[in-house]
């Protein structure tokens, strides 16, 4: 339901302002986590294990090319190629790279905040072992979450007056979450308390809580589940906690094994991928993906991604925007 809070935007002016956030953002994380930008694949090959799976039931486009009929898939995300890339390029310690992606999710729900078109900027940078860390891990998102207030800031200084962003992240791990709202579902959790506190950091998803069950499915094979989470802000207007980030440092040769075991996936051991992390060829990383369409829709108060995201929506999904007067792109 649209609240008092929603501003009306013409087209226009919505492009307009989508610019300025995306030019801002993209140099304000540049500059908080050291990162330079890289041209980045849309595809990859299923033996390469590249292809991020996700929680592990997401099924991806593929396609055979007329060439050699090689079959190709989509990226669902970029979590493991930037890894790679990180080594090919010869990036220094505490340095990174980010990339524009854009990825196809068919089996995403589509609502106000899901599409099956994805967006967003994948980063990832190198340190080293001292610094997997839950504290080093809460350093890096207070930057992540500056740049975004930062970018907040300034689209008001463009004439916007937009949601206000909370810089003060309150952390919080999945168990935590569940120990105070333990008859309440995952996303009722993360209502509860991003309406609280405004700015949240759910951390240590993927492994199971003391109910039996994982906060929210994760792959076992990129984030250390000891030391990842999900960064939400409150968006006001819908009255609803916002997923914008989905980061961790990632695995090492332990994290990997014991997260493979546990997910029943020890086939996977036999991809490049796999067989670099456990032979130590690959650097020690921290990274993630901020969406792009979602942080629009967050610093413009916006109360369907389809205003800031031109996608395929269904017809129900057509009909009730029109009806409450919604402009999708």
């Amino acid at each position: 339901m649209i609240r008092e809070k929603y501003i009306k935007i013409d087209l226009i002016e919505k492009q307009k302002y989508i610019k300025l956030i995306k030019d801002k953002f993209e140099k304000a994380l540049a500059k908080e986590l050291c990162l330079m930008r890289v041209s980045a694949p849309i595809v990859v090959t299923k033996e390469s294990g590249l292809q991020d799976d996700l929680s592990g039931t997401e099924r991806a486009v593929s396609f055979d090319i007329a060439k050699d009929g090689k079959e190709l898939e989509i990226v669902q995300s970029l979590a493991k190629w930037k890894r790679m890339a990180l080594k090919k390029y010869k990036f220094p310690l505490h340095k990174g790279l980010y990339t524009d992606m854009s990825a196809i999710r068919r089996d995403d729900k589509v609502d106000e905040t899901h599409s099956v078109y994805v967006d967003q900027w994948d980063w990832e940078k190198i340190i080293k072992r001292q610094d997997r860390t839950l504290e080093y891990l809460k350093r890096t998102v207070e930057k992540i979450v500056k740049a975004v207030a930062d970018t907040s800031e300034h689209i008001k200084a463009k004439g916007f007056e937009g949601v206000r962003i909370s810089r003060d992240v309150h952390f919080i791990t999945s168990q935590q979450l569940l120990d105070m709202f333990p008859t309440l579902s995952d996303k009722e959790r993360e209502h509860e308390i991003t309406k609280k506190y405004k700015t949240v950091f759910i951390m240590q998803i993927g492994d199971d809580l003391s109910d039996g069950k994982p906060h929210d499915l994760r792959a076992p094979d990129y984030d250390d589940w000891a030391l990842n989470g999900d960064l939400l802000f409150y968006h006001e207007v819908l009255d609803k906690a916002l997923e914008i980030s989905s980061m961790g440092i990632r695995v090492d040769k332990e994290s990997l094994l014991s997260q493979i075991k546990k997910a029943g996936k020890m086939e996977r051991l036999d991809y490049p991928f796999h067989k670099a992390i456990l032979s130590d060829e690959l650097p020690l990383t921290i990274g993630g993906g901020i969406g792009q369409s979602r942080l629009c829709m967050l610093l413009l108060g916006r109360v369907h991604i389809g205003e800031v995201q031109a996608s395929y929506w269904d017809k129900e999904t057509l009909r009730s925007c029109e009806e409450q007067k919604i402009e999708l792109l």
